[in-house]
């Protein structure tokens, strides 16, 4: 039964029609395939079915989401935690598989929350140079008796080699001056006067509280139940890639990181098992043909959290992608509606599989 929804809540959601509509426009891999014959593909396909067909160095940036270390319920499949040493076991799989497709200059984002880190930081720094850990706080969250509330989760920051990409203007953060300094002069000292008020460009540290979870009112919103903001994800893009560079999300998810690509210029290719969430992120990409905005990006800098009525109302026209012409899916799926399945991969290990 399809979920009664109060008038004002802006979650997207897709009807039985559009699943249909949409599930057409899905690849699947079954060749091996170049990376132009993946540009702003979605593959629905279970990540080691597809793992073959893949290219070899054509990610300039990897933004890898995997399920952690947790219980979790996605629409039906469910995840349940592992022992530490299944787990490992997993995550070397995923990287054996993602790694070959990085650039020998690219970057690599992995998220995780706390528990899933202490496992995994061992694994990144054996197979990749690890350049930071980003906290970034989830402002949402039950507390606790018993212990302190767990509200953030991590991103581990990597890089192929010593040679990668990296630009640090592109993700400064527009931050209210509280104490402003002036020189002799009496003029601003490292911060700008203006009508709304006094703010500072400040360089981007590792911890992040600007970060606001999708919820109800926010259009970019999906049922997903892990899914990230499209603010973090385009903080991610706009640091490790330049314009035109390839981004590639192997846990796509609800299409975040797709969409965010598209409006910030970058090429991408997804890979989700779920068709639903598949049809949720091609129903994103298509809005995102009418509204490259980005809540909490505007002006072609980063605001603090609760800042939309001092933010600027213009998108910077650089950000604007031209709407492509549709291409038919390498392989077309099935129309499906209702509840998920899982694609099972015939020739994948089924000790590898996460979800019961």
């Amino acid at each position: 039964m399809e979920k009664q929804r109060a008038p004002r809540n802006r979650t997207l959601t897709c009807s039985a029609a559009e699943l249909d509509r949409l599930s057409e426009k899905l690849s699947r891999l079954m060749v091996p395939s170049a990376s132009a014959d993946l540009e702003g593909r979605i593959i629905n396909q279970d990540l080691f079915a597809a793992a073959g067909y893949l290219p070899k160095s054509f990610a300039d940036l990897i933004i890898l989401d995997p399920p952690y270390n947790l219980s979790k319920n996605f629409h039906g499949h469910i995840f349940k935690g592992k022992e530490k040493a299944e787990y490992c076991n997993y995550f070397e799989s995923v990287l054996d598989i993602l790694l070959p497709t990085l650039r020998p200059n690219g970057s690599v984002y992995v998220c995780s929350d706390w528990k899933t880190s202490v496992l995994i930081a061992p694994i990144l720094e054996e197979r990749l140079c690890v350049r930071n850990r980003i906290t970034w706080e989830r402002e949402k969250g039950r507390g606790a008796k018993t212990n302190w509330k767990n509200n953030t989760e991590d991103i581990w920051f990597c890089t192929a080699s010593d040679d990668y990409y990296f630009d640090v203007d592109a993700v400064k953060l527009k931050r209210k001056v509280i104490a402003p300094y002036r020189d002799e002069g009496g003029k601003p000292k490292d911060w700008d006067e203006g009508e709304d008020g006094n703010y500072r460009l400040t360089h981007p540290s590792n911890i992040w509280t600007d970060v606001t979870i999708p919820f109800w009112s926010m259009p970019e919103n999906t049922d997903h139940p892990t899914q990230k903001p499209e603010k973090l994800i385009a903080k991610l893009i706009l640091a490790s890639t330049e314009k035109g560079g390839f981004v590639f999300d192997p846990f796509l998810g609800s299409g975040t990181t797709a969409v965010v690509a598209k409006k910030l210029g970058r090429r991408f290719v997804g890979v989700e098992q779920n068709p639903e969430y598949c049809c949720w992120a091609q129903k994103r990409l298509e809005l995102a043909e009418l509204d490259l905005s980005i809540q909490g990006y505007a002006d072609g800098v980063f605001w603090e959290r609760n800042s939309l009525a001092e933010q600027k109302a213009e998108l910077p026209r650089a950000n604007v992608v031209a709407p492509s012409k549709e291409r038919e899916p390498l392989v077309k799926l099935r129309k499906q509606r209702g509840r998920p399945r899982i694609i099972t991969p015939a020739a994948t290990n089924a000790n590898l599989s996460l979800f019961e």
